[in-house]
C-alpha cells in the first residue's frame, strides 16, 4: 500500500501536524526523515524495516556504512539518516546552563558535598562567558598543598581549553573561614594561572548553609 493510499489522519506528516511529534512512533518519525519509500515498500514500512535491523535504539551507533547497505536505504537516505542522529546529538550536549557569576551559584552547584565528612576539591573550568565547560574532583582529603599540586589542576583546564576558572572547596566542620593552608594553596594556584595565561577568578569554600568567597573578601 502506498503511503498516499492511507486515511490522511494516519500519515506521519499529518499526525506530526494535528497531535505533534510526541504522539508519532519512532518509525514514524524516521519516515518523515526519508521522506519517501521504495517500489517494494512505502515509507512507513521502510522505516519499521530500518528499526527491525537496528532494535533498542542500537540505531544511534549505526554507521554510515551500515546503513547505506541496508536495502532501500543507499546513500542518500543513509545522509539523512546519520546527519538527523548527529544534529541532534550536538544539540543535546550544548544544552546551554547558567552562567557562574557569583558565589553563591557555586555554593548551589556544590550541594552534594555541602555535608560530606571529607573535604573535597573541586574545579569548575569555564569559557569567555563563564559558562561551565567541566566541572572535575581533583582530590579528596585534607586540603593542603602536596594533596593539590597546580599540575592536576591545569592541565584539564588546557585540555578543555578553558578561559578562567575556579577553585572550591568544603569545610567538613561548618566553619566557612579559610586556613593557613587554603590562603597558601589559592595564592600558588593564582600565581600559576597568571604564568599560563588562565585565570583563576574565586576560591569559594563551602559549608552546608554559607560559604566564603576569596574574590569577595579581596583576597584574590
Amino acid at each position: 500500500m502506498r503511503i498516499k493510499d492511507t486515511l490522511k489522519i494516519n500519515r506521519p506528516r499529518e499526525k506530526l501536524i494535528y497531535y505533534g511529534p510526541k504522539k508519532l512512533t519512532n518509525p514514524e518519525l524516521l519516515a518523515i526523515i526519508l521522506s519517501s519509500g521504495t517500489k517494494e515498500k512505502n515509507v512507513l514500512q521502510l522505516a519499521q524495516s530500518v528499526f527491525r535491523q537496528y532494535p533498542d535504539d542500537s540505531i544511534k551507533k549505526a554507521s554510515f556504512e551500515s546503513l547505506e547497505k541496508t536495502k532501500g536505504i543507499g546513500t542518500v537516505k543513509a545522509c539523512q539518516i546519520i546527519a538527523c542522529l548527529e544534529l541532534g546529538k550536538r544539540l543535546h550536549q550544548k544544552k546551554p546552563v547558567n552562567p557562574i557569576i557569583s558565589p553563591k551559584i557555586v555554593w548551589q552547584e556544590l550541594q552534594e558535598i555541602r555535608d560530606h565528612k571529607k573535604e573535597y576539591f573541586i574545579v569548575f573550568y569555564l569559557d569567555q562567558g563563564n559558562q561551565i565547560i567541566k566541572k572535575e574532583t581533583i582530590s579528596v582529603g585534607i586540603l593542603n598543598a602536596s594533596l593539590v599540586h597546580p599540575r592536576e589542576v591545569f592541565e584539564p583546564a588546557i585540555k578543555y581549553l578553558a578561559a578562567r576558572l575556579i577553585i572550591s572547596h568544603n569545610h567538613p566542620s561548618g566553619d566557612s573561614s579559610p586556613s593557613l593552608d587554603d590562603l597558601n594553596l589559592t595564592k600558588r594556584l593564582v600565581e600559576t594561572g597568571k604564568v599560563i595565561g588562565i585565570e583563576v577568578i574565586d576560591h569559594v569554600i563551602v559549608t552546608r548553609d554559607n560559604f566564603f568567597s576569596f574574590k569577595k573578601n579581596k583576597l584574590i
